[in-house]
């Protein structure tokens, strides 16, 4: 029935950092949508952004921001990865260490975003 991910909400509360995280430290495009609405796209999905307290209806019971934990696979290297990361001076809370992805296994590097989101990048290898 489900064949893949479309967007997903993320909450914010300081929308000028989550945008220059998303955007100069990942590397997601912008994109404004409806009435102002903000997105940050990669590949075929997209999130979309709430600011904590001018959510857009239909939301979450419980919009907070801080709450995701995400995984993005990386098109590029994980050491290229971590070069980014460090020319950002982007701190790596844990890795490259071994995980088990969606289609099989992966390496992985975590971070925090802007609002404290757990963000994994990884880069998908075989054993």
């Amino acid at each position: 029935m489900i064949s893949h991910l479309d967007h997903l909400v993320l909450t914010t509360i300081d929308v000028e950092s989550c945008k220059d995280f998303y955007i100069r430290v990942l590397g997601m495009r912008l994109e404004t949508f409806g009435e102002g609405r903000l997105a940050f796209c990669f590949g075929n999905q997209k999130i979309n952004v709430h600011v904590r307290g001018h959510e857009h209806e239909p939301k979450a019971h419980l919009p907070v921001s801080g709450a995701l934990d995400l995984c993005f696979i990386a098109d590029i290297d994980l050491e290229s990865v971590i070069k980014m990361l460090e020319k950002h001076q982007w701190p790596i809370i844990e890795g490259p260490v071994s995980r088990t992805g969606a289609t099989g296994p992966i390496r992985s590097v975590y971070v925090r975003d802007p609002d404290l989101n757990l963000i994994e990048i990884s880069e998908r290898f075989n054993c």
